[in-house]
């Protein structure tokens, strides 16, 4: 071999080197990674919420090496600290964290050749104490940081008694993989003291059983603390090929496969509105100035469009009101406005009501007749005296009947049919949606507010009337001066 040559063969070899040792340098992200560390800037909690295969381990694994070097990318737009960093890197079991966030971070355990291959750059690792579970299994390291100081990063796992997460003060917070609410919580005590993040990567394969409720939690402080970004398999550039997509779905049954495959909440028996998408229900809708209006086509004629109220009065759970349009030329009903409040009182909802609008009849179930322990009225009643245009019977079929499963079967023909949607800002609904599930066949019951109102005012679809949006009541009862033959004479109600 020539001199030049072997000069040319080091050069190469020292790049490869570079490349192995400095992963975090050479890191390219997907767009959905970038969203999700960019919006640490604003939270105080996030979730990247993905399936398997799809990177999310790689980017919780990345955002803990940025905090420990203070090497942040030039298009890193999310939470930065100032100086060196204390951070936890946590799992499911000592194992687990041994097997996927340490070699992440510091390359394959037990195997001193390729230590320093992970996320941080060998060069920053400035030292590493061993733990005392599996074997290879670090308990800390030591990480030099831009600003001449030591960051430290240890490994915690949720089959440690919560005990054992006790005392620190941090000021981040890696969970990889979904924790125990219990493990969770003692983690969130410690980054109170910094002000510190909490971020979660993870696959949703225990449903709505851990922290993922939290963070559908519609509270003031929630939507400004808490964000869940969600990655599908379309959004992993490896997985482009469709070939490869194939080849994945198969992996799984098909119960796990929304939640592999695209990172929803596995839902027990199956999903109650089976074989349906939620992007092909969305569509980009809005009310404003009392019109629905197209994010692109601007406001559409609707005034031929029939609408009502759907109301579950929320008696142990959250209240809610679904507002319905149904375009009877196409037949295609449209979830235009969405109201969900914990807690509150009737006037308080029926006030949030007619200020989206006021003169739409309102539909509600059948407890609807079940009075009040105080005061005797029956809480339709109640919600008539605060100015609800409450029909005067709870909501049936046209042929009888209030039956659950009869609704959820009507919307999910309508659905499949491609004749109910839903506005794109209604998004606690969306949520709902996504949870909506069985266990051993049943509906479970539990946060579904806005989908029993919408499957009340889909029962009633049939007494909704064309009227204006808006808080300006209109009398429905009383003839205009002019046009008397747009009106009932015997009941009083615009035709």
């Amino acid at each position: 071999m020539t001199r030049a040559k072997a000069e040319i063969l080091k050069t190469l070899e020292a790049q490869v080197a570079a490349r192995r040792e400095n992963k975090l340098a050479s890191w390219t992200p997907y767009p959905k990674q970038i969203e999700f560390c960019n919006a640490t800037a604003d939270h105080s909690e996030a979730v990247l919420q993905a399936g398997n295969q799809l990177g999310k381990s790689e980017t919780g694994a990345f955002m803990a090496a940025t905090f420990a070097t203070g090497l942040y990318p030039p298009w890193w737009k999310g939470r930065r600290f100032d100086g060196p960093t204390r951070g936890w890197a946590t799992g499911e079991s000592t194992v687990a964290v041994r097997d996927v966030s340490q070699r992440k971070l510091c390359g394959p355990p037990g195997d001193d050749a390729l230590f320093g291959t992970g996320m941080i750059p060998k060069a920053l690792i400035a030292g590493k104490i061993l733990g005392h579970g599996a074997g290879g299994a670090f308990d800390t390291i030591k990480v030099k940081h831009v600003s001449g100081g030591i960051s430290e990063v240890s490994f915690k796992s949720y089959d440690q008694d919560r005990s054992k997460w006790q005392g620190a003060t941090l000021d981040w917070l890696w969970c990889d993989e979904e924790p125990p609410v219990e493990h969770y919580m003692e983690g969130l005590a410690r980054l109170v003291a910094t002000g510190g993040l909490a971020f979660s990567t993870f696959t949703p394969l225990n449903g709505l059983n851990l922290i993922l409720p939290r963070f559908s939690e519609r509270t003031p402080e929630a939507m400004r603390n808490r964000i869940v970004v969600r990655m599908r398999m379309q959004d992993a550039g490896h997985l482009a090929d469709d070939n490869r997509q194939k080849a994945l779905i198969a992996t799984f049954p098909e119960h796990q496969r929304r939640a592999r495959i695209d990172g929803l909440p596995m839902l027990g028996s199956g999903a109650v509105f089976e074989d349906v998408e939620l992007d092909s229900l969305v569509v980009p809708l809005r009310i404003q100035n009392e019109e629905v209006v197209h994010s692109s086509l601007g406001p559409l004629d609707t005034q031929a469009w029939t609408k009502i109220w759907g109301i579950d009065f929320g008696i142990s759970h959250a209240f809610g009101a679904a507002l319905l349009g149904w375009d009877r030329d196409n037949d295609i009903v449209y979830v235009l406005a969405e109201l969900k409040i914990k807690g509150g009182v009737p006037a308080i909802h029926a006030s949030r009501m007619k200020a989206i609008a006021s003169n739409v009849k309102v539909a509600w179930p059948h407890d609807g007749v079940a009075r009040e322990k105080g005061s005797g009225e029956q809480r339709a009643d109640i919600y008539k005296r605060e100015g609800l245009l409450m029909l005067p019977h709870h909501a049936t079929f046209e042929s009888g009947g209030y039956s659950t499963e009869a609704g959820v079967m009507e919307m999910l023909a309508r659905m499949r049919s491609d004749r109910f949607k839903v506005a794109a800002g209604c998004i606690e609904w969306q949520e709902e949606f996504q949870g909506y599930h069985r266990k051993d066949g049943l509906i479970v019951k539990t946060n579904d507010d806005l989908l029993s109102a919408t499957r009340i005012g889909v029962m009633q679809l049939r007494s909704g009337k064309a009227v204006p949006l808006g808080s300006t009541r209109r009398d429905l009862r009383r003839p205009p001066a002019q046009g008397a033959q747009d009106w009932n004479i015997f009941t009083g109600e615009p035709l």
